[in-house]
């Protein structure tokens, strides 16, 4: 199908545009941005229009950090609802964690994750592989043959890799496959036990905390065999702000370290516990103001690269229980655009810094082509209304849970559509 996407302000960070422009697709490609109103009609053929009047026309959103919970917890989330749940938020490219059952650490699970994402096929979903066997952090995982099969990175997520010599090595791995490791920042000898940040507020709600310096010792501890290994390493959802602080010395040493926080992580607190709600409930936890601002100084200057949304559905059963026994973790795909709006609001970035942070830096992180509107390039457009203003309604997500603590709240930026590979994939 040919497109025409006209009378919208296009942004595209890896190409310096930020303007009106028309945007021409045809056969799955970019063929032009020009300027508003410069395609010809013949060029536009029998194209349909897309009317981005007032809206924002970008690159497909790109989020390096879901949990689809294929193979092994399809009662949570499926490939194929977690798609519809990414295309819904704007996203055209995700990348899949590997604690499934079976766990991602072996070219089999690789593969069929890869194929049912094909099968799918509305967006670009990528499977990351296991660093260690089974999760396990005893072991590596055969990390060439899980390269060759597809992943485009590593991570042990949900756990971290405890063992020094394992993530030394590791490391040295990273750097021979040129692939990234995502580390889970946290040491769980001070966060067992543990459901929410250790903090006044834990101590007045009688819950038992999981204290920054878990993340902070992880961090500064990767940091330091990352000095002598050269290998590639990239945090996962960071929430801690001294950890924040060490990604940034690390950064002004050179290293190749990079960091990326997800949108409740700069949208709220441990306050938020107060209620008791479950959905309040993720690993790491929600931090004080005192966090949220140093996470927020580390998106101004760059130290913080991407936002990414930790997107961990669970179903009902996992969430209706006491909150020291409810599973860890929310749904993010669908609420990430308003959430992060708001750091336009606040003049902590510009719409252009927002919107690379959720595209071309994620794409040149994890060496992948896409996150640009160049033309030839593969036709991955999001519409948005950055001005719209609605309710969040968990109930008409398009993700298989709802574990929102975003429910009800009032928002404004709302996707209009999601192109993948020239198709409209999602309207609204």
């Amino acid at each position: 199908m040919k497109l025409i996407i006209k009378n919208g302000r296009v942004i595209d960070p890896a190409n310096n545009l930020d303007g009106e422009y028309d945007v021409l697709i045809d056969k799955g490609l970019i063929q032009a941005v020009a300027p508003r109103g410069k395609i010809s009609a013949r060029d536009a053929g029998s194209a349909k229009i897309i009317d981005a009047k007032d809206c924002v026309v970008a690159p497909g959103f790109m989020d390096m950090h879901v949990h689809f919970r294929e193979p092994g917890f399809e009662y949570k989330e499926t490939i194929e609802t977690g798609c519809d749940s990414a295309a819904a938020g704007g996203f055209t490219t995700v990348a899949m964690m590997p604690n499934t059952d079976p766990v991602n650490d072996n070219r089999s699970v690789t593969e069929l994750m890869i194929s049912r994402a094909r099968a799918h096929g509305k967006i670009q979903a990528l499977p990351i592989g296991a660093i260690t066997r089974g999760l396990k952090g005893e072991t590596l995982s055969d990390m060439g043959d899980l390269k060759e099969a597809g992943v485009i990175a590593f991570s042990d997520d949900g756990r971290p890799v405890m063992n020094n010599q394992v993530m030394r090595h590791a490391l040295e791995y990273s750097r021979m496959f040129d692939l990234p490791l995502i580390q889970h920042s946290e040491i769980l000898d001070l966060t067992k036990g543990g459901c929410m940040n250790e903090s006044r507020v834990s101590t007045e709600l009688g819950l038992k905390g999981m204290p920054t310096e878990a993340e902070d010792i992880m961090v500064y501890r990767d940091i330091a065999l990352l000095e002598k290994t050269g290998g590639r390493l990239h945090v996962a959802h960071i929430s801690s702000g001294e950890s924040v602080e060490l990604v940034r010395r690390a950064k002004a040493q050179g290293l190749p370290v990079t960091c990326e926080v997800a949108p409740h992580h700069f949208t709220l607190t441990d306050e938020s516990v107060r209620g008791y709600d479950t959905n309040t409930k993720m690993s790491p936890p929600l931090r004080t103001q005192s966090d949220i601002d140093a996470i927020k100084a580390g998106l101004k200057d760059g130290t913080i690269d991407i936002i990414a949304t930790d997107h961990a559905p669970h179903d009902l059963v996992d969430k209706q229980a006491d909150y020291h026994s409810a599973c860890f973790g929310i749904v993010g795909l669908e609420t990430a655009l308003p959430l992060s709006l708001r750091l336009v609001d606040e003049n902590i970035l510009t719409l252009p810094q927002l919107v690379a942070k959720l595209t071309s830096r994620p794409a040149e992180i994890f060496k992948l082509d896409q996150g640009a509107l160049g033309v030839g390039k593969q036709a991955d457009v999001v519409v948005f209304d950055p001005h719209h203003e609605y309710t969040v309604e968990a109930s008409r997500f398009k993700s298989k849970s709802k574990n929102s603590p975003f429910d009800g709240w009032q928002v404004r930026g709302q996707v209009r559509h999601t192109i993948f590979n020239g198709k409209v994939i999602y309207s609204n």
